[in-house]
């Protein structure tokens, strides 16, 4: 139940995080995408038009000159010099636009600026004119000052088609560049006003639908963690109300189903130990008994083990329901941590010689570190750690014990040389009643959460993995400070 219970919690903590992230993606960058394809094509639009604009206006200015002249002033080259220089003067649009004219080799003759004569313009729009008898435009830069403009030229054809020069006209781009920017500018002003209005709409979903559910998804960890029976604040009368009133309703019949568990539990235990006490004690009166023979004897010793094994389940499964139910303490005095790990070493070792299993011992503590502990609930933290590692790591035949200090914190390893434990079934060892795929043993699969519990009451911790020398090493760090007695 309560894996079940955790799978849901990880499930919606996945899901508003996702969905957090998918609607902020799916609402803000399309927004901000739609928002620079709009503003690029504006950007185009706007651009091809003012630019369209003015050179249909210097085309138009250019031919109507050019035709002018062709038809009514230019009989001569002398009539189009005179003609041009007085058409120069009385130019009136001269403070927005330049009028030039060349000669057919692309040099000024008369500039409404007062360009320089003889000089070429050097751009290509004046000898495209010439050799294709065409209007020709060009965008540049002009090479005196670096200024961007746009230049309009148009040929003047005699009567008889000789090109006797090119009339061209030039104007700044500078306003134009500038308009375009400003009202791209707008444009993006706009669009980033549109964003922070599709921002701030999601923020208002985010308050109302996603931080609910992040509420509700913290609430359910902390049930995953094993706090069965807490309700969450129902405020909402919709889908969300309905999921918590689910996950209220599921906390309640998880803790009822705890409670009875436990009380089972307890109830069972309590009612094995007389019996199994009587079995141990006829047991051991009669292994003294000399009239059995050796079968007998080996039966009953059989009768023995197995009698001591479910004492232990049984022993453990009294302290797992104390520590469920809050009755589990300490009984806090100072102890030497090196000398109980050793006289635990000292009693284990001659089942360890039964077994043929390799012992050793690593003492890596200057002097003897002396801190606030239960003696006995130490012991049993040792007890049960060896046993696992004989369990699991039989094959090995081989297990070692260290002891030192790193900081103000007591290490101590146990490492057996066995098969080691699969990486998914880590973080499930000391899960209550949880068995890895690897147990050979009948056990209870609740010693390492005792063990655990034992440990955190001590201000420690339990850590588990896989050693890179190859089998299962179990840490012990315990705090030197200690704990004080409840």
């Amino acid at each position: 139940m309560q894996w079940l219970f955790e799978r849901f919690a990880v499930f919606y903590a996945n899901f508003t995080r996702g969905l957090r992230r998918r609607w902020l993606r799916g609402s803000v960058f399309i927004v901000l995408l739609a928002v620079v394809i709009v503003v690029a094509m504006f950007a185009i639009i706007i651009y091809n038009y003012y630019f369209t604009t003015i050179r249909t206006g210097l085309e138009a200015k250019a031919r109507t000159a050019t035709d002018f002249f062709a038809n009514y002033v230019a009989r001569s080259y002398d009539d189009y010099y005179d003609s041009a220089f007085r058409y120069a003067e009385t130019f009136r649009e001269a403070d927005r636009i330049e009028m030039q004219f060349l000669n057919r080799d692309g040099s000024i003759m008369i500039s409404t600026s007062a360009m320089t004569s003889g000089t070429s313009p050097g751009s290509p729009d004046v000898t495209t004119a010439i050799e294709s008898r065409q209007i020709s435009t060009w965008v540049g830069r002009r090479s005196a000052t670096g200024e961007r403009i746009m230049a309009a030229s148009a040929p003047m054809i005699y009567a008889d088609g000789e090109v006797i020069g090119v009339m061209r006209y030039v104007t700044s781009l500078r306003l134009v560049d500038r308009q375009v920017f400003l009202n791209i500018l707008a444009v993006v002003g706009v669009g980033l006003i549109l964003l922070g209005m599709v921002f701030l709409l999601n923020m208002v979903f985010i308050r109302f639908i996603i931080t609910p559910v992040s509420e509700i998804t913290k609430m359910s960890k902390r049930i995953a963690d094993g706090s069965y029976g807490i309700q969450i604040n129902n405020e909402y009368k919709d889908e969300i109300g309905d999921m918590v009133e689910s996950i209220n309703e599921m906390s309640l019949k998880i803790a009822q189903t705890e409670k009875i568990q436990a009380e089972f539990i307890s109830s069972i235990s309590h009612e094995l130990r007389t019996p199994l006490t009587a079995i141990t004690g006829w047991g051991e009166t009669l292994t003294y008994n000399e009239e059995l023979d050796n079968e007998s004897k080996r039966g009953i010793a059989i009768m023995l083990k197995e009698a001591r094994r479910l004492t232990k389940m049984v022993e453990e499964l009294l302290e797992f329901t104390m520590i469920e139910d809050g009755r589990f303490t300490l009984n806090i005095a100072q102890v030497d941590i090196s000398a109980e790990l050793e006289d635990a070493i000292f009693t284990f070792r001659e089942i360890l010689h039964q077994d043929e299993v390799e012992f050793d011992y690593h003492y890596d503590l200057s002097e003897p570190v002396i801190i606030p502990g239960d003696s006995n609930r130490l012991k049993q933290v040792f007890f049960n750690i060896f046993d696992n590692a004989l369990k699991y790591g039989r094959e090995g035949k081989r297990i070692e014990v260290y002891i030192g200090n790193i900081d103000d914190n007591i290490i101590i390893t146990v490492h057996d040389f066995g098969p080691g434990v699969a990486e998914d079934e880590l973080e499930n060892l000391k899960m209550k009643f949880y068995k890895g795929s690897n147990s050979k043993d009948r056990g209870s699969g609740i010693g390492l959460a005792v063990c655990e519990e034992i440990i955190k009451y001590h201000g420690g911790s339990l850590e588990l993995a896989n050693d890179v020398r190859g089998g299962f090493l179990v840490t012990i760090i315990l705090p030197v400070s200690g704990v004080t007695a409840d």
